[in-house]
């Protein structure tokens, strides 16, 4: 492979869009196991929420794809391979970056930190009602009490 084709190939896994209409791979080979990748990721996006048994699962496969993503890139970056070769590797990549996205952009995996924060948000809210309304503080942030 020429170096112009090296660094079109790496530049098209790093676009910010080049997920967009790419398949996730049916099965691939991550960190020498075989995954039905595309069934796996489906199983998980069709629920509302991970259940507490597959979040071990799914953190786990994140990582190892993206293990197995900084691995195919740095083949392509450093092995003497074909532009051929080096195209297939790179759909792989973009394959990768689809399943990642999908896990991603899962809803809260975790409910009890979920409405943690939910609970903290409200409490900010209410807090600054407060200090509004009692005329602490306004828009600005600057106080606004008697005597100012």
């Amino acid at each position: 492979m020429q170096e112009f084709q090296r660094k079109q190939l790496l530049e098209r896994i790093e676009r910010e869009g080049a997920t967009v209409g790419a398949d996730i791979p049916d099965e691939i080979e991550v960190q020498g196991e075989f995954i039905d990748l595309q069934t796996f990721v489906f199983e998980i996006k069709r629920r509302e929420t991970v259940p507490q048994g597959e979040r071990e699962r799914v953190t786990q496969a994140k990582k190892n794809l993206r293990r197995e993503r900084l691995q195919r890139k740095q083949r392509i970056e450093d092995e003497d391979i074909s532009f051929e070769d080096g195209e297939a590797i790179a759909r792989a990549i973009i394959g990768i970056d689809r399943a990642l996205n999908a896990l991603e952009n899962l809803g809260p995996t975790d409910l009890e930190k979920e409405s943690e924060l939910q609970e903290t948000q409200d409490k900010k809210r209410w807090t600054k009602f407060l200090k509004k309304a009692l005329g602490h503080q306004d828009d600005s942030g600057v106080g606004v009490g008697r005597g100012r």
